[in-house]
């Protein structure tokens, strides 16, 4: 970032406090606005652009702007850090920290430098919640800031990754690729849509991409919910995926099978 004036203030369309699911122990997840994908399935789906109009409230939001109707705002470094250090006793407490989430973190590299490196210098672990669509250079940048990286992979066939995401996974899989050579601790997360992304040859490719890089620390394999179908509707978008059912017992048991067969540890939800 040489001869670069890094921003004092990133788009931020929520926060929030004793976050269990975004990484380990007790957490703050900060969500950043604006996402370079555009999953069928996104459950932020108010998260995609800088700022989005809600017709009516999704909940109550840390930064919005709920008179104009907007999720999303101008928030500073001062101010995010005034939050996330009201918690520090939980994270020393549960080996806990900052999450950051989106959207996509990475959309706004300064910012997110900022960020990270004001957690560094307060003692916080730093996990990067990523689709892994950027530049390499983007992640080369921010990599000795982020302690711990959760990984989505989404499909391996690149045309369906194009028709569901609206972007290509060459340079995502490219970039996973070079963390897991740089020696950086990797979750891969695997959201388990019905019939797009949970069909056994797709499984099968995710699991021997992941055996094949090496080095990864856990699979979060992420069950489907209904969560982002009424917030498309709040948003009047298309939900494209239609009404899905989520996997039963059996179903994930299955799946589970075929990643631990392949003598990778795997966890179910967060």
């Amino acid at each position: 970032m040489k001869n670069k004036t890094i921003p004092n203030t990133g788009a931020i369309f929520d926060l929030k406090k004793f976050a269990i699911h975004d990484g380990p122990g007790i957490r703050t997840t900060v969500f950043f606005s604006g996402c370079p994908l555009a999953c069928w399935w996104c459950h932020n789906p108010e998260g995609i652009e800088k700022n989005t109009f809600v017709n009516g409230t999704l909940r109550k939001r840390f930064f919005s702007d709920p008179e104009a109707g907007f999720t999303g705002s101008a928030v500073t470094i001062e101010d995010l850090m005034s939050e996330i250090k009201k918690d520090m006793v939980f994270y020393d407490q549960s080996g806990g920290g900052v999450t950051m989430s989106g959207g996509e973190p990475l959309m706004q590299p300064e910012f997110l430098a900022a960020l990270l490196s004001a957690c560094a210098e307060s003692g916080i672990h730093t996990t990067l919640d990523t689709s892994g669509f950027s530049s390499r250079d983007v992640l080369e940048r921010i990599s000795g800031l982020v302690d711990l990286y959760m990984f989505d992979i989404k499909l391996m066939n690149d045309k369906d990754h194009l028709k569901y995401t609206g972007v290509s996974n060459r340079q995502i899989l490219e970039n996973f690729r070079m963390l897991c050579d740089s020696g950086r601790r990797i979750w891969a997360r695997v959201p388990l849509i019905p019939g797009i992304t949970d069909d056994i040859a797709n499984l099968d490719s995710i699991v021997s991409f992941l055996v094949d890089c090496g080095k990864i620390e856990c699979v979060s394999l992420l069950a489907y919910n209904r969560i982002g179908e009424d917030k498309f509707r709040r948003l009047n978008i298309e939900y494209k995926p239609g009404p899905l059912e989520k996997q039963d017992d059996g179903k994930l048991d299955e799946i589970r099978a075929r990643f631990e067969g392949a003598g990778l540890v795997v966890s179910v939800g967060g």
